[in-house]
């Protein structure tokens, strides 16, 4: 492999319009894809939408097509560590390699939508790497398509395919620059993922995001499937390594399942998961093929244990919705005596929502700033904010990713064997520190 040409494919899709701004338009995708002969129809589409679980629902219905003997295609976003991570086939990143032949063997055609700078803007960053999503599974082939949606729902360029099933994991406050300032707003535009082609697949919402998800369904005619009457969590108790879960699914309650993973708000990610692939295949799972996807189920960065001595645990949190259910399952699953939390932020977040919930759990908190963003919160702002809700002796600050890991875990080891360091608050966090700790 050419390294120096991988880099210079990798710095020339991230240099375009950055994937945190929204361009709210379907015409430069639909352009790219019709050029590449609509590879988003190949296969149906599975697309997930929400605020927060999107990534580990992917994961997981991925690896339940699998258990039932199905080639998938997966798009996540964002990545990381790697920018092939986005693009995984039977469960994993395609290679740098692969990587820059899709893009060879598709460049001239980016080229051909950028000259023509729909509505003034060439292919963005996301655009651009979705349209090579699709054309990489077209060419697999696979069986199926898991699409994560990376920002929304209606404009997002994922829908530039009519899903199969359109999955929606919990709705709440985030992104509101982009995507409106009420639950309602959102799930509107989230709720557009839903097409007369769907079947809607549906988490438990606030009210007011199930009454517009409802309504968009209504609409368009798709049929619901709804977390609480049609699936759903049923019972679950902690196990080392992760959990036992007894789940509602289309033949009835499934016992004893056991799911790698911790916390809460990871089995009703796996119940999502479990209607959302009985609704693309058209009947009930059993409990050896649940079984059989759930023990393929590898989720980085979700409670996931990448040290110990000290236990150091990463998390994508970086809302107040995501921070709550990633301290319950760290509360349930850890019971750090103390915690010592690590911590950095975009600037376009609710840091004080996120501050706020950690103070009662948190005994000192590492602030630091993640590198090469712009979006990044600077940590003079971050720390002056974490002073206000923790107190003065109670916050570090740290230039690095690299710093900041250093002083908690040194401040872990001297607190004793039952503390433990939970990182969170931004992906690109997790992802830097991940790179450090597993760097393979």
């Amino acid at each position: 492999m050419d390294e120096t040409e991988h880099a210079r494919i990798v710095a020339g899709l991230i240099g375009r319009w950055p994937e945190h701004r929204v361009a709210p338009s379907l015409a430069r995708i639909q352009a790219l894809c019709h050029l590449m002969a609509d590879p988003q129809t190949t296969a149906p589409v599975v697309q997930i939408t929400g605020t927060n679980g999107k990534g580990s629902t992917a994961i997981l219905i991925d690896a339940l097509l699998r258990a039932c003997g199905l080639r998938t295609g997966r798009f996540a976003s964002p990545h990381l560590v790697d920018l092939t991570e986005r693009i995984c086939i039977d469960g994993e990143p395609i290679s740098d390699e692969r990587f820059d032949e899709v893009w060879r063997d598709n460049a001239g055609l980016i080229d051909l939508v950028d000259e023509r700078a729909i509505e003034g803007i060439p292919l963005t960053f996301f655009e651009a790497m979705t349209g090579l999503a699709y054309a990489a599974f077209a060419d697999a082939p696979v069986d199926a398509m898991v699409m994560e949606v990376g920002m929304g729902g209606t404009w997002d360029a994922t829908s530039v395919a009519d899903a199969a099933v359109a999955v929606l994991a919990p709705v709440d406050l985030d992104h509101t620059q982009y995507l409106g300032t009420t639950v309602e707003a959102i799930a509107r535009e989230k709720a557009g993922i839903v097409k007369a082609t769907s079947v809607a697949v549906v988490a438990e919402q606030a009210p007011e995001a199930m009454a517009v998800i409802a309504d968009r369904c209504a609409e368009v005619g798709a049929p619901m499937v709804v977390e609480g009457t049609d699936f759903g969590v049923l019972d679950r108790q902690v196990a080392a390594g992760g959990q036992v879960v007894r789940l509602l699914a289309g033949d009835g309650p499934v016992d004893d399942l056991f799911l790698p993973l911790y916390g809460e708000h990871m089995a009703h990610n796996a119940a999502l998961a479990v209607a959302a692939v009985e609704a693309l295949i058209g009947r009930a799972l059993g409990p050896e093929t649940i079984q059989a996807g759930f023990d393929q189920v590898v989720a980085p960065a979700r409670l996931e244990v990448v040290h110990t001595g000290p236990p150091v645990v990463l998390d994508t949190a970086h809302n107040p919705h995501g921070v709550r259910a990633t301290l319950a399952g760290a509360e349930e699953a850890f019971a750090f005596a103390p915690l010592v939390g690590v911590l950095a932020m975009m600037a376009d977040k609710d840091v004080d929502g996120v501050l706020e919930l950690l103070e009662p759990f948190v005994n000192t908190l590492v602030v630091t700033q993640v590198s090469g963003n712009p979006r990044a919160l600077p940590v003079e702002d971050l720390a002056e904010a974490a002073v206000g809700v923790f107190g003065l002796d109670r916050v570090e600050q740290t230039p690095t990713s690299q710093a900041a890991l250093d002083v908690a875990m040194r401040l872990a080891t001297r607190a004793g064997d039952r503390s433990g360091v939970l990182v969170l608050g931004s992906v690109y966090l997790a992802g830097e520190v991940r790179a450090l700790l597993r760097p393979n």
